[in-house]
């Protein structure tokens, strides 16, 4: 097949995980066989991912506009035409291109989009957050999930105290975001990355075939041979726990941190690698002789100082969608603790043994867990090709070749 990737956010210097996804997917389905090209943003040339840009194919720089802010920051309200005005254009911009593909894969935030393409376009997005239905992608507001569907609420998201105004403005944004997501979603195929990302949106817009479910992945092969080269290395003392994560609230870096700094047993060393807004803060309350934040890491390191720790912590206090940092522990054979939220529970299945993922269902009682798990447990390889993207391809190629606009159960 000749296939299109579309992200907005590819290519940059510093990668998210929803961009590495669809490379990591560009790269799988090139090795299947396949035609891979990908659309990307136009404000940078691909050569700025180094070595995760190389995915097989060729790199069209051409959307923009989705950085456009409308003055909704200093008006104080979502603008009803905004997101439908950036879908719009995107949209252009794939049409430009889709009579030189057998089908459009789409991975963004502009889950609208679908909604001005025409219904023989074979198109296909995947949903990686809480976009289809909230502004900020997250449902996380003043330090909690939010589960609220009334969207006069989502006015709070941009204003703290909006007024009568603003309050009508931005319900009524939302309100056609949201029946133009919902009809996006029917008439094209739509894949989420987790169970929970399809219940959330259903809360909104109510039951209906909305898409299937795909997980994320990772690289196994890439992941097993870090695995390889981190076994070669001398054991080193003490109880090394690793972090990767942005640091901001939602993450809940700092949370765990206040819950186990009065608790830090001797011999434990926790490492924190990731920036973010809260970073200063953070080293200047926690850094000391066993909590050390290293600030952003290139990927490949980041792997490394997760192969050689002895647990892996993701702290999410919001609802990760099928966070990779907690694949990327399972298939690097660690122990990896996290609290029962979002979609991270669904993501047992791919532990190597019972109890691998450690799921608890509040800090106290994750930090009570690490504080007296032995450092030296060690897990198995999960079952041969789960969880990589080479099988998720296979999943999705079945998704591809169904007819437009229907509704595929993988």
């Amino acid at each position: 097949m000749r296939i299109l990737i579309v992200s907005e956010d590819i290519p940059f210097p510093n990668m998210g995980g929803l961009a590495k996804h669809a490379l990591n997917l560009a790269r799988a389905l090139v090795r299947a066989g396949h035609h891979v090209d990908l659309l990307g943003c136009d404000e940078h040339p691909i050569d700025v991912c180094g070595e995760e840009g190389k995915f097989g194919g060729r790199f069209i720089g051409e959307l923009n506009g989705h950085h456009a802010g409308w003055k909704e920051i200093s008006f104080g309200m979502f603008m009803p035409p905004k997101r439908p005005s950036i879908a719009r254009n995107f949209a252009k911009i794939i049409l430009r291109h889709a009579p030189n593909y057998d089908v459009i894969h789409y991975h963004g935030h502009i889950p609208n989009v679908a909604r001005y393409l025409p219904p023989d376009v074979n198109f296909v997005q995947t949903r990686h957050d809480q976009g289809g239905d909230c502004f900020r992608h997250t449902r996380f507001r003043e330090g909690q999930i939010c589960d609220s569907i009334d969207p006069a609420e989502c006015a709070k998201c941009i204003n703290p105290t909006p007024n009568a105004i603003q309050r009508a403005v931005s319900k009524a944004a939302v309100v056609r975001f949201r029946r133009d997501v919902a009809q996006s979603f029917r008439a094209h195929k739509t894949v989420f990355v987790s169970d929970l990302l399809s219940r959330n949106f259903a809360r909104c817009a109510g039951p209906g075939p909305w898409g299937t479910t795909v997980h994320n992945f990772v690289d196994r092969n890439a992941l097993e041979k870090v695995r390889h080269a981190a076994s070669l290395l001398p054991p080193r003392e003490g109880f090394h726990v690793f972090i990767a994560a942005k640091l901001y609230p939602a993450k809940g870096v700092e949370q765990f941190l206040h819950a186990l700094a009065p608790r830090l047993p001797k011999g434990m060393v926790v490492t924190v690698a990731g920036d973010g807004p809260d970073e200063k803060r953070m080293r200047e309350k926690f850094e000391g002789s066993q909590i050390e934040f290293l600030g952003w890491c290139a990927p490949d390191r980041t792997l490394k100082l997760a192969s050689m720790a002895n647990a892996i912590v993701v702290p999410s206090v919001w609802e990760e969608p099928c966070a990779t940092t907690v694949l990327e522990g399972l298939f690097l054979g660690k122990p990896t603790f996290a609290l029962r939220r979002g979609g991270t529970p669904e993501l047992a299945v791919y532990e190597a043994e019972p109890g691998q993922l450690r799921l608890h269902d509040d800090m106290a009682s994750l930090v009570s867990d690490l504080v007296t798990f032995d450092p030296g447990t060690r897990y198995g390889f999960a079952a041969e090709g789960l969880g990589c993207a080479d099988r998720a391809a296979q999943q999705l190629l079945e998704i591809y070749r169904s007819p437009p606009g229907g509704h595929h159960r993988v």
